[in-house]
């Protein structure tokens, strides 16, 4: 079987407030159990403590340890409010003024190490993450700034929580519906969760062999019965992608890592193992320009605009993939986004357009900052060392030729990438920005939030703040998306981290692999695995 391109039309208007009971539990007829899922992984991950890392890399193998409060269908193409089901909640209520979200707790839930799961483990999970916690300190905090809304969250018994907030906030659910937001337990350190997480979900950590494999095994007293279906995942890390990409052509694999296969890549697999199922999706993830606007030269706003003048966005997009990329702001464009401009809004950015004038007055800025073709500026250009970040950057730096800049690359390995440019060791880099879930709160508080540890870039905007405020409380989705248009608008035109495209990419796995559902518009919250099956 070829590859599909599963694309989903933009959904109409979302419900504002979401009042939620629980959705049964879907499941086709002749699912059979036992056998290892091979798959693979294309990095080696920072480690599998998921609310301390900011990797795909991590949540793929380490999502299925865990559960959350609310889940996104796995079997739903496309991730909105309305396929949002319970999971570690049986069901949930709003307040009438949506200030307070409140959540029935499933009973007779265990970690995997036989303790008992209860309100005080949401508890403990959300005091560590909105720093509030006395005992459980995170050593990194990339999604802190979700949280900035949420006041308190109150048991009421073991098995009710409620979470309290300054104003409502309806994408709250989305955010914990995220395979960013598991639930970590109160008696396990988060030092013991980077080596040997304990979790609630449908399979155990064995080990991770750094640069080699990662294996889980089957959580035997899985809450959900008669699941799950696998004995097991055995993820195999290789670090060259034409390896991987030969390895599962060859049947050593049964599933690629989720958007590892390019565009090019894709016409390999079919034509040598036509029966493999392939999805080629946009993943919601962006190719984008980091600059670090705390340091010179590029604290100067106009060198950083030269920087946006120069991108020839088509020309990334057909080289690396042949034209099937989205161009856009930083929320995915439709159909497969939902909150994404549209394309005549798109069009009046800066750095859009007509490619050739808009270098030349990328020159001009260049010449009076004293640089041109006798004295060009030199340049480091960081980037992660791994072929979805190299490939766009060897672009970026030809770009960077047409206005008087000399840039070479400067590779930085998976493992500390992320710390790298957290700390903000850089002056101007590419890189990939992978959307946990297709809703402004997730986009906007955590890449452009003042303080936010993935506000790479360092720009902060108090009454840009107000704006995101004032978007996050709207209830009518209309209105809601035109202030996001505003807003999205107004950051590419101040060239705080200029969006390059959005990618698409592929996952692929033999026919035997049976129920593997890929989203259009989310690539960080479908690895639960558990309803996942071998028909061999």
């Amino acid at each position: 079987m070829g590859c599909s391109i599963r694309m989903a039309p933009a959904l109409g208007a979302l419900a504002g407030v979401v009042l939620a009971a629980a959705v049964p539990w879907g499941g086709a007829a002749a699912q059979k159990s036992g056998g290892i899922l091979k798959m693979q992984e294309y990095a080696n991950p920072p480690g599998p403590s998921i609310h301390e890392e900011a990797a795909l890399a991590a949540v793929v193998p380490f999502m299925s340890v865990f559960n959350n409060l609310v889940k996104f269908d796995q079997q739903a193409s496309q991730e909105t409010t309305e396929t949002i089901q319970p999971e570690l909640a049986s069901e949930w209520r709003w307040s009438e003024d949506g200030t307070k979200l409140t959540f029935k707790l499933r009973e007779g839930v265990k970690w995997h190490d036989g303790k008992p799961f209860t309100a005080a483990d949401v508890k403990c999970t959300f005091d560590m993450l909105m720093e509030k916690s006395e005992t459980q300190k995170l050593r990194r905090n990339p999604r802190g700034s979700w949280y900035k809304n949420v006041e308190a969250v109150t048991p009421n018994g073991d098995f009710e929580v409620t979470f309290e907030l300054g104003r409502r906030q309806p994408s709250l659910l989305n955010l914990l519906a995220s395979g960013y937001s598991p639930i970590y337990s109160c008696h396990v350190p988060p030092a013991d969760m980077r080596s040997h997480p304990i979790g609630t979900g449908p399979f155990k950590f064995v080990s991770f062999r750094q640069n080699e494999s990662i294996t889980l095994t089957k959580n035997e007293d899985y809450w959900r019965e008669g699941l799950p279906y696998l004995d097991g995942i055995e993820f195999s890390i290789i670090a060259s992608q034409s390896t991987r990409i030969l390895s599962f052509i060859a049947g050593e694999h049964d599933m690629t890592f989720p958007m590892d296969v390019s565009v090019p890549l894709l016409k390999d697999v079919q034509s040598q193992a036509p029966q493999a199922q392939c999805t080629l999706r946009p993943t919601n993830v962006t190719t984008n320009l980091i600059i670090n606007s705390e340091a010179p030269p590029f604290d100067d706003p106009e060198l950083r605009r030269a920087l946006a003048l120069t991108l020839d966005r088509e020309a990334f997009n057909d080289i690396i993939n042949e034209g099937k990329g989205l161009i856009g702001g930083t929320m995915l464009p439709p159909p497969a986004g939902v909150w994404g401009m549209p394309k005549e809004m798109v069009d009046t950015l800066v750095g859009f357009g007509d490619v050739e004038k808009n270098r030349e007055e990328a020159r001009a800025i260049m010449r009076s900052k004293g640089f041109g073709p006798d004295n060009r500026m030199k340049l480091k250009v960081i980037t992660r060392n791994i072929p979805t970040f190299r490939n766009p950057t060897v672009i970026f730096l030809d770009q960077l030729s047409h206005i008087y800049i000399d840039a070479e690359i400067d590779l930085i390995e998976t493992s500390i990438y992320h710390t790298a440019v957290f700390q903000k060791r850089f002056s101007v880099g590419i890189n990939n920005t992978g959307n946990a879930i297709d809703d402004p709160d997730q986009n906007l508080y955590e890449a452009y939030a003042c303080g936010s540890l993935r506000n790479y870039t360092g720009y902060c905007n108090p009454e840009m703040e107000k704006k995101f405020d004032e978007q996050s409380a709207e209830t009518d989705f209309e209105k809601r998306r035109q202030l996001v248009w505003e807003i999205d608008k107004a950051l590419q035109n101040e060239v705080v981290r200029p969006i390059i495209f959005h990618g698409v990419g592929a996952g692929c796995w033999h026919p035997h692999v049976k129920n593997v559902v890929m989203s259009v518009n989310g690539l960080y919250s479908g690895w639960r695995f558990d309803e996942v099956w071998l028909d061999k």
